[in-house]
């Protein structure tokens, strides 16, 4: 995986996850199949998923960075 494809998926995965910590989307999906119990734990899961990949999405950056020379 070159370094570009490496930081763009960093980055849609660091949205997705945004997404599901701050909107109700994955309160609604799972309600909606049935697992509405889960989501007290949500936060438990997203908020530190959501941590570890804007580290990703930083060393992503940092390899794409130098891959193309412009530090």
């Amino acid at each position: 995986m070159t370094p570009r494809n490496q930081f763009f998926a960093s980055v849609g995965g660091t949205i997705l996850v945004a997404v599901c910590c701050f909107t109700p989307i994955l309160v609604i999906a799972l309600a909606a199949v049935g697992l509405a119990a889960f989501t007290r734990y949500l936060d438990l899961i997203l908020f530190p998923a959501l941590a570890v990949l804007m580290v990703v999405t930083w060393v992503s950056y940092r390899r794409y960075a130098r891959s193309t020379d412009w530090t």
